[in-house]
């Protein structure tokens, strides 16, 4: 497979650096869950000493810094029985990863690069080592905390022996909802959250299950946030469904912004991947057009874009032509969201589902080869390099992380848009065919304006003529064109 970087002009995209009151929309995210990069044990002994593995995440931040990345999401961090989110304790970090010294010392080390922090908070179950559920184990219903749980019935037994019965997360009962309406659960909660904001000062929190979450709970929530820190930034996790449920916006009957931030954007994720694996740039056309067109449900809403997470098979596993991971980073740093990596996905590491497992979508760092693949320069150093400087475009253009978004040219192959903010226009072009094709787009689609476009990748020139705009895109690549462009002279 040919070197996709050589198509880079040399030190055409500039690094850029982001203060603390930069926009959301100016974050390039970056994803740890630290229970696998710190190659954590699988369970806690409840007895162990605590871990190095948080301080150590410290010494990834030069590499991070040189990739572009100005945000970290930290996946579960709170003492917890397994994978970290059967929280046990809302107050102390996970003894496999440290204490609460080395978390205050990590957002420290974040926050002098640069680097935003965001939380994983797991507020809709605990895990059944949780204080308030041993006390119902222990005292049954004489016990204090028998309405902290959701649909406790003492007439019943539980599937896994209890002598009452309780939900579970999604039939998982070794997550026990929580009842959201109980006051005294949302007062440990809520004080949970403003003890990691004054101790910590993070940044942000992903809230785990948020479309599970009642609407009141995510608004007082929002609002204690914000007394504390009034940028303080919340997103939900959301699988399916309208995302202005959780933000407000569009038939939500609330002003967007108003309860949550953002959502994870699966709809689009999928569209990603399978538009690639399809060879049918349809599909993400009616996701695009449904969220972001002129009557896009979700124009006014900054969501959450992934290519892959801990959730779900590495992007690398799911695509079938491993070349078409760059012009899908590329669309990644180029579409409308706050766009985020996946820790070792900018090598290209695979890792699946397994029936019992997702040991291999969280590995520890030193393993997978992450670190080899980039000292051998093969597809990982590559794909390094590309992601770079995707995000460097990114980081440099208003059009790409705040511009309107405008669909120019579609087929089964082939795709086109526009992204537009003020004076500055950027017209993204991507082929996933297997040899070089050329789009071509009518002057008056692009509503005028210059004649001359320049490839911020390549630094190739092209202009209209006979009212016409063409340009080739290489086999499983793409240009990112520009009509204005002042830090390129």
């Amino acid at each position: 497979m040919e070197k996709k970087t050589d198509f880079f002009c040399e030190k055409v995209i500039p690094t850029g650096r982001y203060t603390e009151d930069s926009k959301i929309t100016d974050r390039i995210f970056y994803h740890i869950y630290p229970l696998g990069f710190c190659g954590a044990p699988g369970q806690n002994d409840f007895s162990s000493p605590a871990g190095n593995g948080l301080r150590s995440i410290a010494d990834y931040i030069p590499r991070l810094l040189e990739l572009g990345i100005n945000a970290i999401y930290l996946g579960p961090l709170f003492e917890s029985g397994t994978h970290g989110y059967d929280t046990l304790d809302y107050y102390w970090v996970d003894r496999r990863l440290g204490d609460n010294d080395a978390l205050r010392f990590l957002v420290q080390r974040f926050h002098q690069a640069g680097i935003m922090v965001v939380l994983d908070a797991v507020l809709n179950h605990t895990g059944r080592h949780f204080f308030a559920f041993r006390d119902i184990q222990a005292m049954g219903s004489a016990s204090a905390y028998r309405d902290w749980f959701a649909n406790i019935d003492f007439s019943r037994r539980s599937p896994v022996g209890d002598y009452f019965s309780y939900e579970g997360w999604n039939g998982c009962y070794d997550l026990v909802k929580l009842n959201g309406h109980n006051r005294e659960v949302r007062d440990h909660l809520f004080g949970a959250v403003e003890f990691w904001i004054k101790e910590f000062d993070i940044d942000g929190l992903r809230l785990d299950a948020a479309d599970l979450l009642l609407p009141d709970f995510m608004d007082e929530l929002s609002s204690r946030c914000k007394k504390l820190k009034s940028d303080f930034w919340l997103m939900g996790e959301m699988v399916a469904g309208d995302y202005c449920r959780l933000t407000g916006g569009g038939s939500s009957g609330i002003a967007p912004g108003k309860r949550l931030d953002s959502v994870t954007n699966y709809e689009l994720y999928k569209s990603l991947w399978s538009s690639f694996n399809d060879r049918n740039f349809f599909e993400i056309s009616w996701t695009l057009n449904r969220q972001y067109g002129p009557d896009g449900l979700y124009r006014d809403i900054p969501l959450y874009t992934f290519a892959d997470n801990h959730d779900v098979n590495r992007i690398a596993s799911i695509i079938k032509n491993k070349a078409h991971l760059f012009p899908l980073y590329g669309l990644l740093f180029t579409l409308p969201g706050i766009p985020s990596i996946y820790y070792g996905s900018e090598y290209g590491i695979t890792g699946e589902h397994a029936a019992d497992s997702d040991a291999a979508l969280r590995p520890a760092w030193d393993s997978q080869g992450m670190q080899k693949a980039r000292e051998d320069g093969g597809l990982g150093a590559d794909m390094e390099q590309a992601i770079a400087g995707f995000i460097g475009l990114r980081k440099n253009s208003v059009a790409l992380r705040e511009g309107s978004f405008r669909e120019l040219f579609k087929d089964h192959e082939q795709y086109a848009f526009m992204r537009e903010a003020g004076e500055e226009r950027a017209l993204v072009g991507v082929n996933a065919g297997a040899e070089t094709k050329a789009i071509r787009i009518s002057g008056a689609a692009l509503g005028g304006g210059s004649l001359k476009w320049r490839d911020l990748l390549s630094g190739e020139e092209f202009s209209v003529r006979d009212g016409w705009l063409e340009f080739p895109v290489h086999a499983s690549w793409m240009r990112v064109l520009r009509s204005t462009h002042p830090y390129l002279s």
